[in-house]
């Protein structure tokens, strides 16, 4: 059983460090839109590894290469991109953590301009990646997705600003994962409900959730 700190959208002065550490997780998961040295100070805490997906508020986390100059050449470098130090993209990836395996896909669907947007259709191609990856890895007998992380709710699981991927119902379904992770849909101090696709646990976790998978 790994224990999981998970967290979005919104800081709150209840997680402490007393409270983090008494927590005590195994693991701390972040869904998006929190300022990265929330996140550090959250990771540090617990002195735990971070696993996160970008929000539609954070900044372009992908690396891209840049050009550099000098007097005698022009090359193409790498430029480490933004995020918490230390932590683990898993946005449009996969990551084995203890026997766990975690899929990730950030960002919501496009309604300004920005990073971390997409349309229904870029979405769906992004999920389509994301299975594949997936199917590799049952095909060498690494085992199924148990937690998926995303920043935004299937469609139907958020509100009228803050609206799901349609995308997200068939991924699930497919993947079938034990828990999917998610913010973007704030709850505003009422407790969010849960919910399930199939066999599969529907959690927001704003402002944190503690989760036993």
């Amino acid at each position: 059983m790994v224990r999981i700190l998970a967290i979005a959208d919104e800081t709150t002065n209840s997680l402490s460090v007393g409270r983090i550490r008494s927590i005590a997780p195994d693991l701390v998961v972040a869904c998006g839109d929190l300022p990265f040295d929330y996140l550090d100070y959250v990771a540090s805490a617990a002195n735990r590894t971070l696993l996160y997906v970008p929000g539609s508020h954070d900044p372009d986390l992908k690396t891209r290469p840049l050009p550099m100059y000098t007097d005698s050449n022009y090359s193409l470098s790498w430029k480490e991109p933004p995020g918490p130090p230390g932590g683990v993209n898993l946005d449009g990836s996969l990551e084995e953590w203890k026997g766990l395996t975690f899929a990730g896909l950030g960002g919501s669907l496009l309604y300004r301009s920005g990073p971390n947007q997409y349309s229904e259709r870029e979405m769906w191609l992004r999920t389509l990646r994301l299975r594949a990856r997936a199917r590799a890895l049952e095909l060498i007998g690494k085992g199924k997705v148990d937690v998926l992380v995303t920043h935004s709710p299937p469609r139907g699981h958020g509100d009228l600003a803050h609206r799901g991927f349609e995308c997200f119902e068939g991924l699930v379904e497919r993947l079938e994962p034990e828990v999917v992770l998610h913010g973007h849909v704030a709850p505003h101090g009422v407790e969010p409900p849960d919910r399930t696709i199939g066999n599969s646990r529907l959690l927001n976790v704003i402002p944190y959730r503690v989760i036993e998978v």
